[in-house]
């Protein structure tokens, strides 16, 4: 009897539990073709906020529920995933973080992104903590890591001794702050009197300073003292590279040496300033791509101690005179030469990087042999040749634009005028160097003073020559652009550039 009555509550209490629901299996990646497949099939919505879209076009075709929330139109609401809001009143925007924010907090914005269900995430080219708020507050997954650390490694002080830890060497240098001309003198006589200085934060040439006597020093005082800690770096005579990596749990992934193109007065206001980059099979000799890239693949795992994972892009210095290669600066992000890396030959064949960037804070378990990949994609097969113009307003004068040119491609006419053929927005339309693909910024409308960016021109093969001096044919291209542009002189009651970003937005 016992027995029975024993047997009967067990039996109520087994009936009482709930049937154990059973646990679906962890998604485990193994190779390229399930990464690939696993984003083709992505549920949750993803979101690209920024001003325009050009820094990843393209990989809303990789990724499901892919889409850009953007700031401006380059493409006249013909861009499928693309999303403009109808532009409110707003604050003067400073920086793409205050852009960032405006779109966050517009209605149409967080109906667009409620509209879209599942858990959203959202990737920026720039973000802040006031950004990072905003995301918490409407359910948005910021994925990157916290402003707070990119802010710390962005500082090119901060830089320069995360590279030293992992043995990828600076120009030689010193780093200090910079109380008089007096000062600077003695503290730089390690390095010698022909000096380039750099503050902590900036881009395009704005806080680049070369000095070399005391009427260059006065030129700049005010933006060097009393500025914090100052990299000074004994002044070489060197090109500018760049190259683009991800940081993941399983290594560093890394791209291809580029060319930089800077400062080039047909394209650039600013000395020294960023203004396109091309990637081409023999950029630099061998021995200088094997150094750029293991160097890349030291200071990435390096980050990953330092906390840091994901995209990020190191600008290298080559020093003409000893073929030395240093460490330029680390920008944590996606950048403007993002768009060059990942449309690149290799990353058709296998995947792009910002597929790994993706796949590093998705959550998923993988496998991946990054040295089999990072040895592929090296391969001189794997590189086709592209170059990106980033075309600038070079003249000092404030007007507004009553014609601008369309995205699309453009070609080139025999007498090197150049004229609008059709409406695309890949670049792999282009099918010679006689055609280009232009990615309009500037529209009508706009105001168009020194330094704002007019648009990207993109083509197959190179801007340069040998000696990295513009070719005759790329400034046929940058003029034939420009001159599409019309514009009128500012009322005299209008105050000049009243609302022009003064700051890069790419």
């Amino acid at each position: 009897m016992a027995t029975k009555t024993t047997s009967k509550k067990t039996a109520v209490k087994t009936a009482a539990k709930k049937p154990a629901r059973a646990k679906a299996p962890k998604k485990h990646l193994k190779n390229i073709s399930e990464v690939r497949r696993y984003f083709h099939r992505n549920d949750d919505p993803i979101f690209f906020i920024s001003a325009t879209n050009f820094n990843l076009l393209g990989i809303d075709e990789w990724c499901k529920n892919f889409r850009y929330i953007n700031y401006i139109d380059c493409y006249d609401g013909r861009h499928p995933n693309t999303f403009v809001p109808t532009e409110q009143p707003h604050p003067e925007f400073e920086s793409i973080e205050d852009i960032n924010a405006y779109l966050l907090e517009h209605k149409e914005v967080i109906d667009f992104i409620k509209s879209k269900g599942g858990k959203p995430k959202a990737v920026f080219l720039m973000f802040d903590e006031r950004v990072e708020k905003i995301c918490k507050q409407l359910g948005i997954e910021v994925w990157f890591p916290k402003a707070k650390l990119r802010e710390k490694i962005d500082h090119k002080i901060e830089t320069v001794r995360i590279g030293n830890k992992a043995g990828v060497p600076s120009v030689p240098n010193v780093l200090s702050e910079v109380k008089s001309w007096e000062h600077l003198q003695d503290v730089a006589k390690p390095i010698g009197k022909d000096l380039v200085l750099q503050s902590a934060f900036g881009d395009s040439g704005h806080t680049t300073f070369f000095i070399k006597t005391e009427a260059d020093f006065r030129r700049h005082e005010h933006e060097i003292v009393g500025k914090g800690e100052i990299k000074i770096m004994k002044r070489i005579t060197c090109r500018g590279s760049a190259i683009e990596a991800c940081a993941t749990k399983k290594g560093t992934i890394v791209g291809p040496l580029m060319t930089e193109l800077v400062g080039f007065k047909e394209l650039t206001p600013y000395r020294g300033g960023w203004c396109g980059n091309e990637i081409f099979a023999g950029a630099f000799d061998q021995k200088i791509r094997d150094a750029a890239r293991k160097y890349t693949f030291d200071f990435g795992n390096q980050l990953v101690k330092e906390g840091y994972r994901g995209y990020f892009e190191l600008d290298f210095l080559i020093d003409q005179d000893t073929g030395e290669i240093y460490l330029g600066e680390c920008n944590p992000r996606v950048t403007g030469a993002s768009s060059m890396t990942n449309h690149a030959a290799f990353a058709h064949a296998d995947a792009p990087l910002f597929l790994f960037h993706l796949l590093e804070f998705s959550g998923v378990d993988f496998d991946l042999d990054v040295e089999e990949l990072n040895n592929r994609w090296a391969d001189p097969d794997n590189i086709d040749g592209w170059c990106q113009m980033v075309i600038k307003h070079t003249d000092d004068n404030v007007d507004i634009i009553t014609q601008a040119p369309e995205s699309g491609i453009w070609r080139m006419l025999p007498d090197g005028t150049v004229e609008y053929n059709r409406f695309d927005y890949h670049r792999r339309a282009v099918e010679s160097e006689m055609e280009a693909f232009f990615l309009r910024i500037q529209g009508v409308g706009d105001f168009r003073y020194e330094g704002a960016d007019l648009g990207i021109l993109i083509t197959r093969g190179r801007a340069m020559d040998n000696k990295f001096r513009l070719t005759k044919h790329s400034k046929a291209w940058i003029d034939g652009i420009k001159n599409q542009y019309k514009a009128r002189p500012l009322p005299s009651a209008l105050p000049a550039a009243s609302d022009a970003p003064a700051f890069k937005i790419l």
